[in-house]
């Protein structure tokens, strides 16, 4: 399977850069997983397509103010110049870190830009000293785990330096943070939104409790699996990086039950997807869990725990579009990204949604 079999074109202006002003006014393409059909819609009339004894599972992660912008401070460890550019460069010089899973106290593990300014031993400054980190070890894929120090609470001094981690193809500066978080995140962690469940207002919410449907919350925390691009040709040769999840009993109880009654377990995003598949059991059932998931699906993958995906748009040739190629079939998937493109809906992260079913 050749990862160019998920391109599709993507006119650069269907990207969208700024959140609607009212979440569920998001258009809304209804994909029919057997017939490929199509359906055009508003988010908020999801609620025609859920039913009494279905249950919908939300992502309670949150998304921490997670890219640091610092500088290398003087007298550390540096890795050999490679190029006459490279060998005056001054101290001082700008590094940025993207905190990914935090591994111990006060110790993360970490994108850094440039990379190959930060071997063991460097010391980066952040916020003129407020906070400072030291790279104490190079772990896969050539992150690195780095242990801060500061005075009093952590998250008190990333809220303060620290910036929200939009993905790079937006461009526009986000105004109000909170527009990059779900209405229900609870559990600090990622370094990126759960987009699918932007679309959520607490009042949408509200009238899909009083429908009669079972709302469960699961926890992933987005890492750097969001960031990285397939690079191998082959599909299957991708590694995903692990990603941090939890499921609670009561939680597990509720999406269960409506396995057991017959009725349809909705994910909301690619998230919460990974993470129930990644805890579910050959019947599908789900029970209290945690622990870091590289669960990869992609065509061939048969679901167990899910029946419908509410997501968003996703880049060509990303492990997103595999997976919801894995649930409605690459060809539908394909044709439908096609007619989103001629009906100029918006792409990706702030962008309009899909609910395949």
């Amino acid at each position: 399977m050749n990862v160019k079999d998920f391109y599709y074109d993507l006119p650069q202006e269907l990207i969208a850069q700024d959140p609607l002003e009212d979440r569920s006014s998001s258009r809304l393409m209804v994909l029919g997983r057997e017939d490929g059909s199509i359906k055009h819609r508003t988010f908020c009339d999801l609620l025609e397509y859920l039913n009494p004894g279905d249950c919908l599972v939300l992502n309670n992660t949150k998304v921490i103010p997670a890219r640091l912008i610092g500088v290398k401070e003087a007298n550390t460890a540096v890795d050999e110049p490679e190029t006459d550019q490279e060998q005056t460069q001054p101290q001082g010089a700008k590094i940025e870190l993207l905190l990914l899973n935090r591994r111990g106290e006060n110790i993360w593990e970490t994108l850094v830009k440039p990379g190959k300014k930060a071997k063991a031993g460097t010391k980066i400054s952040f916020g003129n000293g407020l906070l400072t980190g030291e790279v104490i070890q190079i772990v896969e894929e050539g992150n690195r785990l780095v242990k801060f120090t500061y005075e009093g609470i952590f998250e008190e001094v990333l809220d303060r330096l620290g910036e929200m981690p939009l993905p790079p193809y937006i461009t526009h500066h986000l105004e109000d943070r909170q527009r990059y978080q779900t209405v229900y995140a609870k559990h600090d962690g990622s370094a990126a939104a759960p987009t699918a469940g932007l679309h959520f207002t607490p009042q949408l919410l509200s009238r899909i409790r009083e429908k009669g449907v079972e709302i469960a919350e699961v926890t992933l925390h987005v890492g750097l699996g969001t960031f990285r691009p397939v690079k191998a040709e082959n599909v299957m040769d991708h590694h995903m990086h692990s990603e941090y999840y939890k499921i609670e009993q009561a939680q597990a109880d509720k999406i269960n039950r409506a396995k057991d009654s017959g009725h349809k377990v909705i994910a909301v995003g690619t998230t919460s997807t990974r993470t129930l598949e990644s805890a579910a059991d050959q019947a599908g059932h789900v029970s209290e869990a945690g622990g870091f998931t590289q669960i990869f699906i992609y065509p061939g993958y048969q679901f167990r725990c899910i029946d419908a995906l509410i997501t968003n748009f996703h880049l060509p040739e990303s492990t997103l579009i595999m997976l919801v190629s894995a649930l409605a079939g690459r060809e539908h998937v394909l044709h439908a990204y096609e007619e989103a493109v001629k009906k100029q809906y918006r792409f990706f992260s702030f962008g309009d949604a899909m609910l395949i079913q």
